[in-house]
């Protein structure tokens, strides 16, 4: 059985909060849990979308593989966060890979629990549907940095999203390896390394793991600027 803070965990999740709990009781009966370590696969691209995924700890990063044999990061996802449901629910293969980006606890639910349930209670697309919105707009969001936003900008706005709503000034330990960092904000980590010397100039400086903001509202304003 796992232990009970997991079950909170999973029942606080987006996926699961807004489901009655005779439904989540059902889920949680019937699911896996499994702890993974760093580099280790959860499912590889192609492979059968036989569950969906709930991270209770850790981080895990979705990549695919390009033509040219590169790894293209498309998302990492930490406490609280599922993925998976649209592909699992449509019976389609998983078109990323899903591997473990530290140490991390996962719960899988089933595809076919979930189905049933929908069939008992259509309500309950309703909540997958939500939680399937919130990757999209998270993708929509990572475009538009793309775009829009320098590198240092990117970085910035990832750095900012660690710090927890701090004021002023903020020291965090970053949450996996600048690799993957790189990777998550579309750069290579040549670049990274580049755009942490230019956020020197607002007051961000690393130190090995841990990124130390002296000013956070100086560098939300430049991550900010359009100028």
């Amino acid at each position: 059985m796992p232990h009970e803070k997991y079950k909170i965990l999973a029942r606080n999740s987006l996926l699961m909060r807004a489901l009655p709990d005779v439904h989540v009781d059902a889920i949680l009966s019937q699911a896996t849990w499994r702890h993974y370590e760093r580099g280790e696969t959860l499912f590889m691209q192609e492979d059968p979308a036989d569950a969906i995924h709930i991270v209770l700890d850790g981080w895990v990063k979705l990549y695919r593989m390009t033509r040219g044999g590169t790894e293209a990061v498309v998302s990492v996802f930490t406490r609280g966060e599922s993925f998976g449901e649209a592909v699992a629910l449509r019976k389609l293969p998983y078109p990323v890979s899903a591997e473990a980006a530290t140490g991390c606890e996962i719960m899988h639910i089933p595809t076919n629990v979930l189905v049933q349930i929908v069939k008992q209670d259509p309500e309950v697309a309703l909540s997958i549907l939500s939680s399937t919105f919130t990757h999209l707009h998270g993708l929509v969001t990572q475009l538009e940095q793309l775009k829009a936003k320098t590198a240092p900008q990117r970085v910035a706005e990832f750095l900012l999203g660690l710090c927890d709503g701090s004021p002023q000034d903020c020291s965090i330990k970053l949450p996996y390896d600048k690799v993957l960092i790189a990777g998550r904000l579309g750069m290579k980590p040549e670049s990274l390394s580049r755009a942490f010397s230019r956020l020197g100039t607002f007051g961000v400086k690393i130190d090995k793991s841990r990124a130390i903001i002296d000013d956070v509202q100086m560098l939300r304003d430049y991550a900010g600027n359009d100028g």
